[in-house]
């Protein structure tokens, strides 16, 4: 394969404060890099863009302890891609290899041969699903909340690249009735009407509480919970005795000017009704990644699950494409073929 000279990367240009816009970023034209022993130089294919990818303006920053949702100003971005193979020298990677990575962003990437994971092309019937946040889905459905059959779920951001595909991880483990929340009247029919919901409550349409109640007049069992604030709230005074809160997310926190804001709740409601808070990362149960794949793949054949997502073309869509998803303006994935 005949390599170009230069190829174009996505950099911050400032951290923001106040809302994002596509002036915090820059597309730069650079020279295509070289990999060295061990190394393996990807062309990228496809990569996500996800709302979590805000960058965060914190007082601290090395006390948050998930540098890998930070970003800084004058470095390139980072999210997850797919791409192939083009040299890797000193590895057993053949040009060719489809790979998925986190070096995003950018046309072309090195990385050590342990940051790449080869994708298996019969795993998954849609290429660009290997980029889904199906994963965080599955686990906060599976082994977060502990779904089973007969329950109530309330999914917050529902429309959302993980709450679009966690109500349908619900659903398909037994849950008798699932509740999203979204931001607009537009997305919640669609949440109904395409992705099996049974309700929604709307952001801004009424108290939360009140909202879920009506959804729910015999309360919830579980919550995937991508949001926190006052839905963590409405969700708990809603929860019915031993129930299951999985926490995959903090956007309200994340895209507010304060990324590390507390959520205030009551203790006491936790100890009275038995329940169960527990935060899930996808760093921790890479062994089910095997589990997850065949579940997905099998659903996705059988159009059990539907993967809902948005195909920009050009690397300089990608910071118009995070604004937009901050902004509410998406349903589900969105990814920027390069």
């Amino acid at each position: 394969m005949s390599l170009p000279a230069t190829h174009r990367e996505v950099r911050l240009t400032a951290l923001p404060e106040g809302a994002l816009t596509p002036g915090h970023f820059e597309v730069v034209t650079v020279p295509v890099p070289t990999p060295g022993p061990g190394q393996v130089l990807v062309r990228n294919q496809l990569m996500s863009v996800a709302a979590v990818m805000r960058p965060l303006t914190l007082a601290d920053p090395d006390a948050f302890g998930l540098p890998q949702l930070l970003h800084r100003a004058g470095e390139v971005m980072r999210g997850p891609a797919l791409g192939e193979v083009v040299h890797a020298p000193g590895t057993d990677l053949a040009p060719g290899t489809v790979v998925r990575h986190r070096a995003g962003w950018r046309e072309y990437a090195v990385l050590g041969a342990a940051e790449v994971s080869p994708v298996d092309p019969e795993a998954l019937p849609d290429p660009a699903a290997h980029l889904s946040q199906g994963f965080t889905a599955w686990l906060g459905v599976v082994r977060g909340a502990g779904v089973r059959r007969g329950d109530t779920v309330f999914v917050t951001g529902a429309a959302g690249g993980v709450g679009s595909l966690a109500g349908q991880f619900a659903r398909l483990h037994g849950a008798a009735r699932v509740i999203g929340s979204t931001g607009s009247r537009h997305k919640a029919d669609r949440l109904t009407r395409e992705l099996g919901y049974d309700a929604v409550v709307l952001r801004g349409a009424g108290p939360l509480d009140e909202q879920l109640r009506a959804a729910a007049p015999d309360g919830i069992d579980a919550l995937f919970d991508t949001v926190g604030g006052e839905q963590l709230r409405a969700a708990l005074e809603l929860a019915r005795r031993n129930a299951r809160f999985a926490l995959v997310g903090a956007l309200a926190a994340q895209l507010s000017d304060d990324a590390l804001a507390p959520t205030a709740i009551s203790t006491l409601a936790l100890i009275a009704r038995s329940v169960t808070l527990r935060g899930i990362s996808a760093a921790d149960h890479q062994d089910a990644m095997p589990d997850y794949l065949r579940e997905f793949g099998r659903a996705l054949r059988e159009g059990t699950i539907t993967y809902p997502y948005t195909r920009l073309t050009g690397i300089d869509r990608a910071p118009g494409a995070l604004c937009e998803l901050v902004e509410g303006r998406h349903l589900g994935a969105v990814l920027v073929e390069l």
